[in-house]
C-alpha cells in the first residue's frame, strides 16, 4: 500500500482484516457512532473531515459525507488511492479506496465507494495516537533556524495528537518549512504538572484538512528522533493519563 509511510508504518499487511463480514462490522460501528474519517488522495493536499453516512451491504457500496467546497470535492473525486483513517474503540482504523464516485444520500449529494477489501486494525500501542485537549492545548515551541543571514524565529504551535512515535502539531499560519525530512532540533513540549520534553523532530506528512465548517487547518505530523528514554517515559505517561481521563469521560464516570 502507498499510505504505510503516511501512517507511519512500513508494513501494515499484519494488521489487516479480509472477512467481508468483518469488515461490514467495522464500517457499520464506525457509521452508528458517527465516528470522523480523515479523508485524503495519495500525493494531495487537500484533506477531508468526514463520516460514513450509509453502508448498503447488498450493493456493496459505503456512502460518506461531502466536503462542504465544491472546489475540495473536485479535487477529490479527481484524485487515485483514497485514504480513510479513524479511531475505534481505541484502535486506528485505516482503509482505501481506488477513487471516489457521486451520489445522492438522501436528496442531497454525497460521495461513496466501493466496499474495501480490507481494512487495518492498527492496535500496537506506539502507533496510537491519542488527541490532545482542544479546550487547553498541549503546545510545542520550535526554533526556526536562520537562514540565508536572516535572524532565526520561535513559533509556538497546539498539538492535535500525541503518541510514543511523535505528535501532530496544528500550523494555522503556515510559519515552519513543512518539507518532508525537515528537522528540528531543541522542540520543547510542555506537558501538564510543569514536565517538559524537549525532542528532535522530524517533518513526515503535511495535510489541510477542510474542516465541516468549511475552515481550512494545516497539520503536520512529525516523528520523534531518538528521543531520550527519560523523554519517552514522560510522553508515555502523558499518553496513559489522557487515555484514563478520556475512558471515564467515555464511561460517563467524569
Amino acid at each position: 500500500m502507498g499510505f504505510n509511510k503516511h501512517f507511519g508504518v512500513d508494513d501494515l499487511t499484519p494488521y489487516q482484516v479480509s472477512s467481508r463480514r468483518e469488515i461490514i462490522t467495522l464500517l457499520r460501528a464506525l457509521q452508528e457512532r458517527k465516528q470522523i474519517l480523515t479523508m485524503h488522495a495519495d500525493g494531495g493536499a487537500d484533506s477531508v473531515i468526514t463520516t460514513v453516512l450509509e453502508l448498503e451491504e447488498e450493493s456493496g457500496i459505503v456512502v460518506i459525507d461531502r466536503s462542504p467546497s465544491n472546489a475540495v470535492n473536485e479535487r477529490m473525486l479527481e484524485g487515485e488511492n483514497i485514504a480513510f483513517e479513524s479511531v475505534l474503540d481505541n484502535i486506528r482504523i485505516l482503509f482505501f479506496a481506488p477513487r471516489l464516485s457521486e451520489c445522492i444520500y438522501g436528496d442531497s449529494p454525497a460521495l461513496c465507494i466501493d466496499l474495501p477489501t480490507s481494512v487495518v486494525r492498527l492496535q500496537r500501542r506506539e502507533h496510537y495516537r491519542v488527541p490532545t485537549p482542544i479546550a487547553n492545548p498541549i503546545r510545542c515551541t520550535i526554533q526556526i533556524p536562520k537562514e540565508d543571514g536572516n535572524a532565526g524565529s520561535t513559533v509556538v504551535m497546539p498539538l492535535q495528537n500525541v503518541s510514543g512515535g511523535g505528535i501532530a502539531i496544528v500550523d494555522e499560519k503556515r510559519l515552519l518549512d513543512n518539507t518532508v525530512g525537515r528537522i528540528y532540533h531543541n522542540c520543547r513540549i510542555d506537558l501538564p504538572g510543569g514536565t517538559l520534553v524537549v525532542a528532535t523532530l522530524q517533518i513526515r506528512n503535511c495535510y489541510d484538512t477542510t474542516l465541516p465548517n468549511g475552515k481550512t487547518s494545516r497539520r503536520i505530523g512529525c516523528l520523534f528522533v531518538d528521543l531520550p528514554k527519560p523523554m519517552l517515559a514522560a510522553v508515555q505517561r502523558y499518553i496513559t493519563k489522557l487515555e484514563r481521563e478520556q475512558n471515564a469521560r467515555a464511561t460517563g464516570m467524569n
